[in-house]
């Protein structure tokens, strides 16, 4: 018989390119997965045991959605029985202040709140601290500032040199109130404090009723002025003095966490180049309401 009869075939691989596919498939799930969980792992060691949550309130208060969110994760989590607002602000916008002011209320109905001042908390810092039921103050701190401002600027006289005029056609007589073409009128002046009045009683209520001290005792003390964290205790406005560790520790008390509480922070946003451009655009947008729009504060000058 030939040798080409006897000769041996080696059997074929069956399908080399689907299995190929199969295998590329079956490792990318493996990285997405891999991915997944990396991604996740700060929210897995974030749900595990009871938690003091620390949420830093800093800078000008021109915003008040990112806190509120925050607010609300941290209210929503379980593991998480207490809240801490580290506060590092001279105040800001009237509205943005109560509005977080409102919500640390409300999380306090579910979970224990506690304010740690950090170098200033003051006017619309120290609103957003008396929704907490206890406040924390360095000796150094510097808070109160109790008082609401408007600020306008009157450029009338730079307008006339360089020759130009403004011309305003409006609906009502207080439709264009503070323009800074031209002197605010004696009823301009008037309603605009009348709305300030309104707003410092408001203030001033709130504090009152917050820090159990009788209204005519804020009123003394409620004119704008400044305090060390030290003068503060002495008045009422806070209730110790400690830093950061001593607040969380109070914390964890308060909210019968046994041993030493372990501390979560807010998770920094991940790099979004749409995330960069929406801020950006905001940022721009802020700063052009800031000056161009009447606005209150609750600020620290």
């Amino acid at each position: 018989m030939s040798a080409e009869r006897f000769s041996y075939k080696p059997p074929r691989a069956r399908h080399p390119f689907l299995r190929g596919c199969l295998i590329m498939v079956l490792v990318l799930a493996g990285f997405f997965v891999l991915l997944v969980v990396v991604s996740n792992l700060e929210w897995f060691t974030f749900a595990r045991g009871d938690k003091v949550a620390v949420l830093p309130i800093t800078g000008l208060i021109i915003d008040s959605e990112a806190t509120i969110e925050q607010l609300k994760k941290f209210s929503k989590d379980d593991s998480v029985k207490a809240i801490v607002l580290r506060l590092n602000t001279p105040g800001g916008g009237v509205g943005p202040s109560q509005e977080i002011f409102e919500e640390v209320r409300k999380v306090g109905g579910k979970k224990v709140v506690v304010a740690s001042m950090g170098a200033l908390a003051a006017s619309g810092g120290f609103l957003i601290a008396c929704a907490s039921e206890k406040i924390y103050a360095n000796p150094g701190t510097i808070t109160g500032s109790i008082g609401v401002i408007m600020n306008f600027v009157n450029v009338q006289d730079l307008i006339e040199k360089i020759g130009v005029k403004g011309i305003v056609i409006k609906s009502g007589a207080f439709k264009d109130i503070g323009s800074p073409l031209r002197e605010m009128k004696p009823e301009e002046r008037k309603l605009l404090q009348s709305v300030i009045d309104n707003v410092y009683s408001q203030f001033v209520n709130t504090v009152a009723e917050r820090r159990n001290l009788p209204r005519d005792d804020i009123l003394a003390i409620a004119d704008g002025r400044i305090f060390s964290g030290e003068q503060a205790k002495e008045l009422g406005l806070v209730d110790n003095l400690g830093n950061l560790e001593d607040a969380v520790a109070e914390a964890g008390i308060m909210a019968k966490i046994e041993g030493e509480p372990e501390v979560v922070t807010p998770s920094k946003n991940k790099f979004s180049i749409l995330e960069l451009l929406r801020g950006e655009a905001k940022s721009i947008i802020d700063e052009h309401l800031t000056r161009t729009q009447i606005r209150l504060d609750y600020l620290a000058q």
